[in-house]
């Protein structure tokens, strides 16, 4: 042992020394503990109001939260997500972070940071995450973050809780949102990022915008659909760093380009668990259809791993135009469709979602992977232009 706390005891681990017959049947995990959140941005999926009383009044107990952790960490998990919304909304945010602390679990905490107080920077200094703290910045300026956030003084909040990290030395990262009000600060955000020690590269960002996954507001996902990047403009901005991208994407492609077929879930959906602010297991965070989700006030973590969500990744694609198209096409490593996407926008599992097919395209053709005018699913020879790629 390397050191020693009342939280935990700290030393060098790894998958095998720990469960040399298997691995752990949940390794991660990740809990919404609220969808409520402090600002009110124009792109946002998920967020509901601050102040709505109906939202807190069915979110998670502090038992129910514990429970869930509880049996994580049973199952073997290491490493848990706090994310939201604004998980720091939570009155027993506090005592939710040392519970899993105490369980041997490690904290990555998806923050805006306006909520850092120095009592919080405090116990995150003292007791360490064991994650960096990941922090979304909407603007590098008073304007643009409000521009986005929509809350007067939000900037400012956000700050000072950045600056009460750096004090204490708490490590974090930072991300971005590219967005109309601040698409021209990219390089302040990065010139910025580069003098903070937790970050080993770039910071990344979200463009290529996600709908409301609960199909709440019609209204909302038009909003959000208005301030996506064209294609062209996505690629462009993947490309600010050349080379990279493309070293990146050559080993990427390499692994996962190839048709789906009728399989609806080819990613890892499932194979870990996300639970959202309400007691719901889901295969992935962004996946809400009632019937791909497992009530755990009815059940366990372990029968939704084990019997629940197998039996889901199981389910096919019955949409023809899908089949034709997504089924066949080979930019399966490149394209974000998934089940998640398709029931956010079209309110099936199983239907093309025209962005993010015309974002793929670009990127292919950005890679040399499709020539102009060729669509995706209609190449034959894709295996050896993925070959080409490396």
């Amino acid at each position: 042992m390397t050191a020693t706390s009342r939280y935990v005891q700290k030393g060098e681990a790894d998958w095998a020394g720990l469960w040399p017959k298997q691995k752990p049947l949940l390794g991660r995990l990740d809990i919404e503990l609220t969808e409520r959140c402090n600002n009110n941005c124009i792109h946002c999926c998920i967020n509901l109001p601050a102040e709505d009383r109906h939202a807190r009044k069915k979110e998670m107990s502090t038992a129910g939260v514990k429970r869930v952790l509880t049996e994580a960490a049973a199952l073997g998990c290491l490493s848990v997500r706090l994310t939201g919304g604004e998980p720091l909304l939570r009155d027993d945010f506090r005592e939710l972070y040392l519970f899993t602390r105490r369980l041997g679990m490690k904290v990555l905490l998806f923050t805006n940071a306006r909520l850092v107080t120095p009592q919080l920077a405090d116990l995150f200094a003292r007791i360490p995450p064991g994650e960096s703290v990941e922090v979304t910045v909407y603007g590098m300026k008073p304007e643009s973050y409000e521009a986005v956030s929509r809350v007067p003084g939000s900037y400012a909040e956000f700050r000072m809780g950045v600056d009460l990290l750096l004090d204490r030395r708490v490590p974090f990262i930072v991300k971005g949102a590219l967005l109309p009000p601040n698409r021209d600060e990219m390089d302040e955000l990065e010139a910025w990022a580069a003098t903070l020690s937790g970050m080993d590269r770039p910071p990344g960002y979200s463009m290529f915008l996600d709908l409301r996954g609960r199909r709440d507001s019609p209204a909302k996902n038009r909003q959000i659909a208005s301030l996506r990047v064209a294609p062209a403009e996505g690629v462009a901005a993947l490309n600010r760093r050349r080379q990279a991208y493309r070293d990146e994407m050559a080993q990427f492609c390499s692994r996962f380009m190839g048709p789906p077929g009728d399989r609806l879930f080819s990613c890892g959906a499932g194979q870990g668990a996300s639970v959202d602010a309400y007691g719901r297991a889901q295969m992935c965070m962004m996946l809400r259809h009632p019937d791909m989700t497992y009530d755990l006030k009815r059940g366990s973590l372990q029968e939704a791993l084990k019997s629940c969500f197998p039996r889901l990744r199981e389910t096919r694609a019955t949409n023809a135009d899908y089949l034709d198209r997504c089924g066949r096409c080979f930019l399966k490593g490149l394209c974000e469709q998934c089940p998640a996407k398709s029931w956010a926008e079209n309110g099936t599992l199983d239907t093309p979602v025209e962005y993010l097919c015309q974002v793929a395209h670009a990127q292919a053709r950005d890679l040399g992977l499709l020539r102009d005018g060729e669509r995706a699913w209609e190449v034959s020879d894709w295996r050896n232009r993925t070959e080409r790629l490396r």
